[in-house]
Protein backbone atom coordinates (compact mmCIF):
# COMPACT_ATOMS: atom_id res chain seq x y z
CA UNK A 1 0.00 0.00 0.00
CA UNK A 2 1.60 3.26 -0.79
CA UNK A 3 1.90 5.91 1.71
CA UNK A 4 0.86 9.71 1.71
CA UNK A 5 3.50 12.35 1.13
CA UNK A 6 3.01 13.21 5.09
CA UNK A 7 3.33 9.57 5.77
CA UNK A 8 6.25 9.37 4.03
CA UNK A 9 8.12 12.61 5.35
CA UNK A 10 7.33 10.83 9.25
CA UNK A 11 9.43 7.71 7.70
CA UNK A 12 11.97 9.12 6.59
CA UNK A 13 12.77 11.03 9.59
CA UNK A 14 12.42 14.12 8.36
CA UNK A 15 9.98 15.36 10.68
CA UNK A 16 8.79 13.13 14.27
CA UNK A 17 6.21 12.37 16.11
CA UNK A 18 8.45 13.90 18.96
CA UNK A 19 8.26 17.60 17.47
CA UNK A 20 4.99 17.63 15.75
CA UNK A 21 2.91 19.46 17.77
CA UNK A 22 -0.20 18.65 18.97
CA UNK A 23 -3.23 19.79 17.89
CA UNK A 24 -7.05 20.67 17.33
CA UNK A 25 -8.36 22.59 14.79
CA UNK A 26 -11.30 22.54 13.27
CA UNK A 27 -13.23 20.27 16.35
CA UNK A 28 -12.59 22.57 18.63
CA UNK A 29 -14.59 26.06 19.02
CA UNK A 30 -13.95 28.87 21.30
CA UNK A 31 -15.77 31.67 22.75
CA UNK A 32 -14.49 35.13 21.19
CA UNK A 33 -12.96 36.03 24.62
CA UNK A 34 -11.12 33.07 24.65
CA UNK A 35 -8.94 34.44 22.04
CA UNK A 36 -5.91 35.49 23.99
CA UNK A 37 -3.33 35.78 22.05
CA UNK A 38 0.22 33.76 23.51
CA UNK A 39 3.75 34.57 22.29
CA UNK A 40 5.24 31.57 21.31
CA UNK A 41 8.95 30.90 21.97
CA UNK A 42 11.73 29.30 19.74
CA UNK A 43 11.37 29.85 15.74
CA UNK A 44 7.76 32.06 15.84
CA UNK A 45 8.60 35.33 15.92
CA UNK A 46 7.38 37.88 18.71
CA UNK A 47 4.29 39.28 15.92
CA UNK A 48 2.97 35.58 15.80
CA UNK A 49 0.74 34.56 18.47
CA UNK A 50 -0.81 30.95 18.38
CA UNK A 51 -4.24 29.59 20.17
CA UNK A 52 -3.22 25.85 21.45
CA UNK A 53 -0.20 25.33 19.52
CA UNK A 54 3.20 24.13 20.24
CA UNK A 55 5.73 25.23 18.38
CA UNK A 56 7.13 22.27 15.89
CA UNK A 57 10.43 21.94 14.54
CA UNK A 58 11.20 22.75 10.69
CA UNK A 59 10.85 20.69 8.15
CA UNK A 60 13.80 20.38 5.98
CA UNK A 61 13.38 20.64 2.14
CA UNK A 62 16.18 19.08 0.74
CA UNK A 63 15.77 16.22 2.80
CA UNK A 64 11.95 16.09 1.53
CA UNK A 65 12.71 16.27 -2.27
CA UNK A 66 13.50 12.00 -3.39
CA UNK A 67 10.79 11.31 -0.94
CA UNK A 68 8.00 10.88 -3.06
CA UNK A 69 7.96 9.32 -6.79
CA UNK A 70 4.39 7.98 -7.82
CA UNK A 71 1.60 8.59 -5.04
CA UNK A 72 -2.28 8.19 -5.53
CA UNK A 73 -4.10 10.63 -4.11
CA UNK A 74 -6.66 13.59 -4.71
CA UNK A 75 -5.37 16.24 -7.50
CA UNK A 76 -4.77 18.70 -4.27
CA UNK A 77 -3.87 18.13 -0.59
CA UNK A 78 -4.04 21.99 0.31
CA UNK A 79 -6.65 24.55 -0.81
CA UNK A 80 -5.07 28.07 0.13
CA UNK A 81 -7.91 30.18 0.18
CA UNK A 82 -7.04 34.04 0.72
CA UNK A 83 -7.97 37.50 -0.73
CA UNK A 84 -5.04 38.10 -3.55
CA UNK A 85 -4.69 41.87 -2.81
CA UNK A 86 -3.87 41.67 0.50
CA UNK A 87 -1.88 38.72 0.83
CA UNK A 88 -1.26 36.75 -2.53
CA UNK A 89 2.41 38.41 -3.10
CA UNK A 90 3.46 37.67 0.55
CA UNK A 91 2.69 34.41 2.69
CA UNK A 92 -0.26 32.87 0.24
CA UNK A 93 3.12 32.42 -2.26
CA UNK A 94 6.02 31.94 -0.28
CA UNK A 95 3.76 29.16 1.67
CA UNK A 96 2.24 27.83 -1.70
CA UNK A 97 6.25 27.51 -3.04
CA UNK A 98 7.21 25.68 0.43
CA UNK A 99 4.46 23.39 0.47
CA UNK A 100 5.18 22.58 -3.03
CA UNK A 101 9.08 22.13 -2.22
CA UNK A 102 7.34 19.64 0.21
CA UNK A 103 5.96 17.37 -2.39
CA UNK A 104 2.46 18.27 -1.01
CA UNK A 105 -0.45 19.67 -3.90
CA UNK A 106 -1.17 23.50 -2.78
CA UNK A 107 -3.73 25.09 -4.95
CA UNK A 108 -3.33 28.56 -5.52
CA UNK A 109 -5.69 30.04 -8.25
CA UNK A 110 -3.25 31.81 -10.05
CA UNK A 111 -0.80 28.65 -9.95
CA UNK A 112 -3.26 25.80 -11.12
CA UNK A 113 -5.64 27.09 -13.58
CA UNK A 114 -4.89 27.86 -16.89
CA UNK A 115 -6.87 29.78 -19.34
CA UNK A 116 -10.13 28.11 -20.59
CA UNK A 117 -10.93 27.20 -17.00
CA UNK A 118 -13.92 27.37 -15.73
CA UNK A 119 -13.85 29.53 -12.69
CA UNK A 120 -16.26 28.31 -10.32
CA UNK A 121 -16.07 24.43 -11.71
CA UNK A 122 -11.98 24.50 -11.43
CA UNK A 123 -12.10 26.39 -7.85
CA UNK A 124 -15.35 23.96 -6.33
CA UNK A 125 -13.42 20.60 -7.26
CA UNK A 126 -10.31 21.53 -5.70
CA UNK A 127 -11.90 22.21 -2.59
CA UNK A 128 -14.30 19.07 -2.72
CA UNK A 129 -10.98 17.53 -3.45
CA UNK A 130 -8.77 18.42 -0.87
CA UNK A 131 -8.40 17.25 2.73
CA UNK A 132 -7.09 20.77 4.13
CA UNK A 133 -7.82 24.07 3.84
CA UNK A 134 -6.26 27.01 4.70
CA UNK A 135 -7.96 30.34 5.44
CA UNK A 136 -5.78 33.38 5.12
CA UNK A 137 -8.38 36.08 6.53
CA UNK A 138 -7.23 40.01 6.04
CA UNK A 139 -8.66 43.17 5.98
CA UNK A 140 -10.26 43.17 2.50
CA UNK A 141 -10.75 39.35 2.64
CA UNK A 142 -14.92 39.94 3.38
CA UNK A 143 -14.93 42.12 0.30
CA UNK A 144 -14.93 39.06 -1.84
CA UNK A 145 -17.33 37.24 -2.94
CA UNK A 146 -15.04 34.36 -4.13
CA UNK A 147 -13.16 34.67 -0.84
CA UNK A 148 -16.34 33.82 1.02
CA UNK A 149 -17.75 31.14 -1.71
CA UNK A 150 -14.74 29.63 -0.93
CA UNK A 151 -14.60 29.68 2.71
CA UNK A 152 -18.48 28.33 2.70
CA UNK A 153 -17.97 25.47 0.27
CA UNK A 154 -15.42 24.25 2.66
CA UNK A 155 -17.51 24.36 6.41
CA UNK A 156 -20.24 22.97 4.27
CA UNK A 157 -18.14 19.73 2.77
CA UNK A 158 -16.69 19.64 6.33
CA UNK A 159 -12.71 20.52 5.45
CA UNK A 160 -10.44 20.32 8.20
CA UNK A 161 -9.60 24.27 8.19
CA UNK A 162 -6.41 26.33 10.03
CA UNK A 163 -7.09 29.70 10.15
CA UNK A 164 -4.42 32.52 9.91
CA UNK A 165 -5.56 36.22 10.94
CA UNK A 166 -3.21 38.29 9.33
CA UNK A 167 -3.29 41.90 9.98
CA UNK A 168 -6.96 41.28 11.50
CA UNK A 169 -9.05 40.13 14.74
CA UNK A 170 -11.30 37.41 14.35
CA UNK A 171 -14.08 40.25 15.99
CA UNK A 172 -13.57 42.14 12.79
CA UNK A 173 -14.60 39.62 10.45
CA UNK A 174 -17.74 40.23 8.80
CA UNK A 175 -19.47 39.91 5.68
CA UNK A 176 -19.86 43.43 3.67
CA UNK A 177 -23.04 43.23 1.62
CA UNK A 178 -23.31 46.15 -0.79
CA UNK A 179 -26.76 44.54 -2.11
CA UNK A 180 -25.24 43.10 -4.56
CA UNK A 181 -25.38 39.78 -2.97
CA UNK A 182 -28.58 37.75 -2.47
CA UNK A 183 -29.61 37.71 1.38
CA UNK A 184 -29.45 33.92 1.26
CA UNK A 185 -25.67 34.26 0.27
CA UNK A 186 -25.45 36.56 3.41
CA UNK A 187 -26.81 34.46 5.34
CA UNK A 188 -24.70 31.33 4.04
CA UNK A 189 -21.07 33.42 4.42
CA UNK A 190 -21.79 34.63 8.05
CA UNK A 191 -22.45 30.97 9.41
CA UNK A 192 -19.15 29.94 7.62
CA UNK A 193 -17.36 33.02 9.13
CA UNK A 194 -18.87 32.36 12.27
CA UNK A 195 -17.35 28.80 12.36
CA UNK A 196 -13.97 29.76 11.20
CA UNK A 197 -13.78 32.58 14.01
CA UNK A 198 -14.56 30.07 16.26
CA UNK A 199 -11.77 27.87 14.99
CA UNK A 200 -8.42 27.84 16.95
CA UNK A 201 -5.64 29.90 14.40
CA UNK A 202 -2.47 31.73 14.25
CA UNK A 203 -2.50 35.28 13.80
CA UNK A 204 0.48 37.98 13.24
CA UNK A 205 1.43 41.21 12.29
CA UNK A 206 2.48 41.31 8.52
CA UNK A 207 4.84 43.93 9.00
CA UNK A 208 6.71 42.73 12.24
CA UNK A 209 8.36 39.37 12.66
CA UNK A 210 10.44 36.80 9.91
CA UNK A 211 8.23 35.57 6.84
CA UNK A 212 10.62 32.45 6.02
CA UNK A 213 10.02 31.24 10.23
CA UNK A 214 6.16 31.97 9.74
CA UNK A 215 5.81 30.02 6.56
CA UNK A 216 7.80 27.65 7.91
CA UNK A 217 5.78 26.66 10.87
CA UNK A 218 2.66 26.84 8.99
CA UNK A 219 3.89 24.41 6.75
CA UNK A 220 4.69 21.84 9.70
CA UNK A 221 1.30 22.41 10.88
CA UNK A 222 -0.14 21.32 8.07
CA UNK A 223 1.64 18.45 7.30
CA UNK A 224 0.93 17.59 11.11
CA UNK A 225 -2.99 17.67 10.71
CA UNK A 226 -2.46 15.79 6.66
CA UNK A 227 -1.08 12.75 8.98
CA UNK A 228 -4.33 13.36 11.42
CA UNK A 229 -6.93 13.17 8.44
CA UNK A 230 -5.06 10.72 6.58
CA UNK A 231 -5.38 8.21 10.17
CA UNK A 232 -8.98 9.46 10.30
CA UNK A 233 -9.49 8.12 6.91
CA UNK A 234 -8.29 4.98 7.55
CA UNK A 235 -9.87 4.43 10.21
CA UNK A 236 -13.57 5.13 9.22
CA UNK A 237 -12.39 2.63 6.17
CA UNK A 238 -11.20 0.16 7.95
CA UNK A 239 -14.69 0.09 10.23
CA UNK A 240 -16.28 0.14 6.98
CA UNK A 241 -14.73 -2.70 6.03
CA UNK A 242 -15.35 -4.62 9.52
CA UNK A 243 -19.01 -4.12 8.68
CA UNK A 244 -18.94 -5.45 5.22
Amino acid sequence: MQRSVAKNLLKRNVINHRTLPKIALSEKSIDENQYRKTEVVGRFPNSLSVENLQQPNAISVSSSSSIMNKINRAPCDVFLNHRGIDTKRTVVSLLYDHLYRLKLRPFLDNKNMKPGDKLFEKINDAIKGCKIGVLVFSPRYCESYFCLHELALMMETKKKIIPIFCDIKPSKLGVINNGSIPQKEVERFNLALEEAKHTVGLTFNSQEGNWSDVVTNIANIVTQTLIEVEDHEKQIQSNQSLVI
